[in-house]
């Protein structure tokens, strides 16, 4: 399966001549979305999904059945609901985003387990009950430290280990985040550049 990482949190799957989009938001490139067979997002926050972009792209769109997404038609998920997106298989875990600051109103937040293989966890540090092959790792975000990164990665001990959620990390930020992940975990880390597959 091929994996690309775009800008942020999004990532587009290819496999089989299949594709599926997790996370399109609004710092994302539109190139993920080009010839897309449906899109995952796991919670309301624009920078994981981008609604204009979405509103006309004529794909199934799934995100959490409590999500609040205006302008566009989408299939409500539940956490722990097996289905089908685009041909892949998906599973949905967890239910909420992680605490941001001070007890602020928190949302719908569900990370997606695909072909039981790869995790994408959106915005929360949910660890699931099964094995994970390769984990979509958040790096930097309001809600988290670089500890609770390293920790994750370490819980879910995946063969291997891409950073999401790192659009506001300037350079010298990503290279410190980048030789902590690699150096503290044994998963295989690696950091995709926008544009790059792996």
């Amino acid at each position: 399966m091929r994996i690309t990482k775009y800008t942020h949190a999004c990532v587009r799957l290819e496999h089989d001549g299949r594709v599926l989009v997790i996370d399109p938001g609004t710092w994302s490139e539109p190139a993920a979305l080009a010839g897309a067979d449906a899109v995952l997002v796991t919670h309301e926050h624009t920078d994981h999904i981008d609604v204009l972009r979405l509103a006309g792209l004529g794909v199934p769109v799934y995100a959490p059945a409590e999500a609040n997404i205006p302008r566009v038609e989408v299939t409500g998920v539940s956490s722990g609901v097996g289905f089908t997106a685009g041909g892949f298989r998906v599973r949905a875990v967890g239910g909420r985003h992680a605490s941001i600051h001070a007890g602020r109103p928190d949302c719908a937040n569900l990370g997606y387990i695909l072909d039981e293989a790869i995790y994408h966890p959106g915005d929360s540090l949910h660890v699931p009950d099964e094995p994970i092959e390769t984990l979509l790792v958040p790096v930097q975000g309001s809600w988290m430290k670089t500890a609770e990164a390293i920790d994750f990665v370490r819980a879910i001990a995946p063969q291997r280990a891409f950073a999401i959620h790192d659009a506001q990390l300037n350079e010298r930020g990503l290279s410190s985040v980048n030789g902590w992940l690699a150096e503290e975990t044994n998963s295989g880390y690696r950091y995709l550049s926008p544009g790059e597959s792996a």
